[in-house]
């Protein structure tokens, strides 16, 4: 039996902000660590990130691995999952910004005078303007349609979509990684085809999956799927779709640079 949602957005609130701090606190001052300020922000953020992916992705296996029926059957995770997890979306902007604020004095960007709180809002919002508003469409979007729209159908789809966050480790990994020069490593080399592999199956492969499983629930060969279904949701599909594909060419764009054979010396 799953806790009120007031109770299960309460506890999310204090989780995600408890565990950043803790985490910087214990990075910043157990022996033998005592890592400077901005060092500790932004290693103790890809933390939680990578803390709130596992949680997720597990859930979202538990859930569909459980509902045999795509649409009918239930799990209780699928109502307390998204509830405890929203608050994480609200965190992490705040927490992005803190790395964003803090990344420029980890590459030794120290001198001049600090950029005014207005300017580096500004310039935090030109880099990650596209993971801000995903973040907003999670919290504004996508929790009020899993927590009240759907009125307890599809709890199989809901949680394919939450083991989406099965890359995010590897995101958070991988970008540790970049920020303290060691691109070059096998560490590095392995992460980067872990992430490619995830992100494909489960970030884009996802959705013609999705279509297929309700394909084979209804009956339907797959490329009957989508008009067999409401135009809007063809078009949530597409909407939840489409910043998949460019953080994918992105991703593969990096491991181009990161497989390809080096240039042959003179």
């Amino acid at each position: 039996m799953a806790a009120p949602p007031g109770a299960l957005l309460a506890g999310g609130a204090a989780f995600f902000p408890g565990l950043f701090v803790a985490a910087r606190a214990a990075l910043r001052r157990l022996p033998g660590l005592r890592w400077p300020e901005p060092d500790a922000v932004i290693v103790a953020a890809r933390l939680v990130s990578s803390v709130q992916a596992i949680m997720a992705s597990t859930a979202g296996y538990i859930i569909s691995s459980s509902c045999h029926h795509v649409i009918d059957d239930q799990h209780w995770l699928a109502g307390a999952y998204p509830a405890f997890a929203v608050p994480y979306f609200v965190y992490d902007v705040y927490a992005m910004f803190l790395c964003h604020w803090h990344r420029g004095r980890v590459k030794g960007h120290e001198a001049g005078p600090p950029p005014s709180l207005r300017a580096a809002a500004a310039a935090y919002l030109r880099k990650d303007l596209l993971m801000v508003l995903h973040h907003a469409a999670m919290v504004l979007v996508c929790f009020p349609v899993a927590a009240l729209w759907r009125q307890g159908k599809g709890d199989f789809f809901l949680g394919c979509l939450l083991m989406a966050e099965l890359s995010t480790p590897f995101v958070c990994l991988g970008k540790v990684l970049v920020l303290y020069k060691r691109q070059h490593t096998a560490l590095h080399k392995l992460n980067g085809a872990a992430l490619l592999v995830t992100f494909l199956g489960c970030r884009v492969l996802l959705f013609p999956y999705l279509y297929w499983a309700y394909g084979r629930q209804a009956g339907l060969p797959l490329l009957r799927v989508p008009a067999a279904l409401p135009p809007a949701y063809n078009a949530a599909a597409a909407a939840l779709l489409a910043p998949q594909l460019y953080w994918f060419a992105l991703i593969c764009r990096r491991a181009w640079r990161l497989f390809r054979p080096s240039p042959a010396p003179p």
